[in-house]
């Protein structure tokens, strides 16, 4: 199900038959409920930021060019969209996650995957743009760059990711890799690779449901607050103290008609030690002293703590 919705962009004194003919149009389609929150999307860029650093020295390392990567965008969509959005011939490197079904997919064009091949081996690549797929020693090389990229990854995602991530496949179409269900939303990592004066799209997949390890990781915050840390917490916490006269009730015409100068009696006895509280609490009762040039209160006795009926 869609809803058409109309955004008018055009100004106050523009006359209404003239709104139509600059109103921008947005299809909202509910069949896409699920979005990232932006704490989740902040936490995922600069894991991936953190990857695309590391990979772009690891590519450097193994195929002896520089190279660059850089996070475009980090989004949430079907796979069926995401499928859609790559080139029809390309290269797709299916990842399988332990004791899971789910699956993972690296996704680069074939033609800059074989120029990484030239240069691992030694020789100079030729500029070719051509997409085809891999000789079985090509597939070996390949293979070992996404190992250690896998690894990379699984580290800068700090747990979100299973250890033990292996490779169960290289695939050339994203009509065939059918690794989910084209409804099933997927994280999408989009790159853009800069290596030998050629700048390449890069994508990471992954399944919607690494998401989970937010809420495992604020589970294991909640256990790990022990009811000692909580009390040293709440110790250390700073609160407002202050010296009270009893206080005296009175009506609203009183308090309209004071002036300067009147004098209003308060019901506490000149020998009665005021209240030190807490914002409403009282803790203790105190007499008036100083401490050097400064005014002080000296605590003659405490309040008991309330029972929890009491607090009830």
């Amino acid at each position: 199900m869609a809803f058409v919705v109309i955004q008018d962009s055009a100004p106050s004194d523009v006359p209404a038959g003239a709104v139509s003919a600059t109103a921008e149009i947005e299809v909202y389609d509910f069949g896409r409920s699920a979005t990232l929150s932006r704490e989740h999307a902040r936490a995922l860029e600069l894991a991936f930021e953190t990857f695309s650093r590391q990979w772009a020295a690891e590519l450097s390392a193994k195929i002896r060019v520089r190279a660059t990567v850089t996070v475009e965008n980090v989004t949430m969509q079907t796979y069926g969209e995401y499928a859609q959005s790559l080139p029809t011939t390309t290269t797709l490197v299916v990842c399988a996650f332990p004791d899971s079904a789910e699956r993972m997919i690296v996704q680069f064009p074939s033609s800059a995957a074989t120029s990484w091949i030239v240069q691992m081996v030694g020789g100079r690549p030729t500029g070719s743009t051509e997409e085809r797929t891999f000789t079985p020693i090509e597939q070996a090389l390949i293979g070992s760059l996404m190992t250690d990229a896998i690894a990379l990854l699984t580290a800068a995602m700090d747990g979100l990711l299973p250890q033990g991530i292996t490779i169960a496949g290289i695939q050339y179409s994203s009509q065939f890799a059918q690794v989910a269900a084209a409804s099933e939303p997927v994280l999408i990592a989009q790159f853009s690779m800069r290596l030998g004066g050629r700048t390449v799209p890069t994508s990471i997949m992954l399944p919607a449901s690494v998401l989970s390890g937010f809420t495992s990781r604020i589970f294991e915050v909640d256990r790990s607050a022990t009811p000692g840390l909580i009390r040293r917490q709440v110790e250390q916490s700073p609160v407002e103290l202050s010296l009270r006269l009893a206080s005296r009730s009175v009506i609203p015409r009183d308090v309209l008609g004071l002036s300067v100068g009147d004098v209003l009696s308060l019901p506490h006895a000149a020998d009665r030690p005021l209240l030190l509280v807490v914002g409403d609490q009282p803790v203790a009762t105190a007499a008036v002293g100083s401490a050097g040039a400064r005014l002080a209160c000296v605590v003659t006795t405490t309040v008991p703590d309330p029972t929890p009926e009491e607090s009830a």
